[in-house]
C-alpha cells in the first residue's frame, strides 16, 4: 500500500488516539479520587515466587513505598479503549477479539489487584503465580478457540518466505502460548515508574503501522487507540509515579498485544519488537531456574533484569529511559523486517 492509500485511516487512527487520549485524562480525576478515599494502596511484595524473602527489592524500593501510591489505575486505560472501540471502532472480524483480550485480561488482573489491596495471601501481595496463569491460559484458551474456528486463522508468515507456514489447529496452542507470555511478560515488566507503559507506547505504535500497511485498518485504530490512553498514563506514571497501572493494566495490555501480534500475522516480529518484555520475563525465569537446580544460587542480584541493574546502582531513571532507548531501536528494526520481509 501507498501512502495515500493509508492517509485516511492513518488520519481516522489519530482521532481514535485522541479521543482516547482526552476520555483517559478525564476519567483520570474520578480515578484519584476514589483510588485516595478507599486506599487503593500498592503492597509491596515480601517473598518471590519461589519462597524466598525479598531482601533486596525491598531494600531497593523502600523509600517508594514508604509513601502510599494508589495502584488499578489499568481501569482507566481499560474504560477508554472500550468506550472507543465501541462507539467508533468495533468490527468482528479485527477489533472483537483484540477489545476481548483486554477486557478478559484485564479482569484477571483486577482480581489480583483487590486481593493486594484488601490484604496478603501466603506472603505474596496478590494472587498466586500459579492461579493467575491458570486463569489466563483460560482466557487465551477461548480467545484460540475463536481466532481459528470462527475467524479462519490457521497459518503464520515467515520472514522472507513467501509461502505461509500452515499449521491447521495447531496454531490454537500456539495462540496461547504466544498470549499467555506476552501477558506474562508484560506484567513482569511492570517494576518501574513509566518502564512497561513507554515499552507498550512503542510496541502497540509500530504494530498499528505494520497494521497500516497491511490495510487492516480496524486492528491499526485498536493499535492507536491504545496508544492514546497510554500517552495519557505515562504523564501521570513517569518518576516519580503519581500511581501504578496495576495487574489490571498489564495483563490487559499484554495479552491484547499478542493478540494483535497473531491477528497481523506477526508472531515472528513480537519476540524482537518486545524484546525488552523477552529479557525481563527470561531473567525471571532464569533466575528460578537457577534457584531450583543450583541450590538457591542466583543468576542476578535481584530479578527480573531491571531490579539486578538498580541493584548494580544505576538510578530507576536510568534503567527505564535506556530501556525505552532499546525499546524504540528493536521497534525500528520491527518495521524494517515487517517491510523487507513480506509482512506488508
Amino acid at each position: 500500500m501507498t501512502l495515500e492509500d493509508i492517509a485516511p485511516a492513518l488520519s481516522i487512527g489519530i482521532g481514535l488516539s485522541l479521543v482516547s487520549l482526552l476520555l483517559s485524562l478525564l476519567l483520570t480525576p474520578i480515578y484519584t479520587f476514589f483510588a485516595y478515599r478507599y486506599k487503593w494502596w500498592k503492597r509491596q511484595r515480601s517473598t518471590s515466587t519461589t519462597g524466598e524473602v525479598l531482601s533486596v527489592f525491598t531494600k531497593l524500593h523502600e523509600k517508594k513505598f514508604s509513601r502510599n501510591i494508589p495502584t488499578m489505575a489499568g481501569v482507566i486505560i481499560v474504560i477508554a479503549v472500550v468506550a472507543t472501540t465501541i462507539v467508533f471502532n468495533l468490527d468482528r472480524e479485527q477489533t472483537w477479539l483484540p477489545l476481548a483480550a483486554l477486557v478478559a485480561g484485564g479482569a484477571v488482573g483486577l482480581i489480583d489487584d483487590i486481593i493486594n489491596i484488601r490484604g496478603k495471601v501466603l506472603g505474596v501481595a496478590g494472587l498466586r503465580s500459579s492461579i493467575k496463569f491458570l486463569l489466563i491460559t483460560l482466557v487465551a484458551a477461548v480467545l484460540a478457540w475463536f481466532f481459528y474456528y470462527k475467524l479462519g486463522y490457521s497459518s503464520i508468515q515467515v520472514p522472507y518466505i513467501a509461502q505461509q507456514l500452515e499449521l491447521g489447529w495447531a496454531i490454537i496452542p500456539l495462540f496461547i502460548l504466544v498470549v499467555v507470555s506476552t501477558g506474562n511478560a508484560v506484567n513482569i515488566s511492570d517494576g518501574l515508574d513509566g518502564l512497561a507503559g513507554g515499552l507498550l507506547a512503542t510496541a502497540f505504535s509500530v504494530f498499528a503501522v505494520i497494521a497500516l500497511f497491511q490495510g487492516n485498518f480496524g486492528i491499526a485504530g485498536f493499535c492507536f487507540t491504545v496508544l492514546g490512553t497510554l500517552l495519557a498514563y505515562i504523564w501521570f506514571n513517569v518518576f516519580p509515579a503519581r500511581f501504578f497501572m496495576g495487574d489490571v493494566g498489564s495483563f490487559a495490555l499484554g495479552t491484547s498485544l499478542g493478540v494483535v501480534a497473531m491477528l497481523t500475522d506477526s508472531l515472528l516480529l513480537l519476540p524482537l519488537i518486545g524484546a525488552v518484555f523477552v529479557a525481563e520475563a527470561g531473567s525471571s525465569a532464569l533466575q528460578i531456574l537457577s534457584k531450583k537446580l543450583r541450590g538457591g544460587k542466583r543468576v542476578f542480584l535481584s530479578a527480573p533484569v531491571h531490579h539486578h541493574l538498580e541493584a548494580l546502582g544505576w538510578p530507576e531513571t536510568k534503567v527505564t529511559m535506556r530501556f525505552w532507548i532499546i525499546g524504540n531501536v528493536v521497534g525500528i528494526l520491527g518495521l524494517l523486517v515487517a517491510v523487507t520481509g513480506g509482512y506488508v
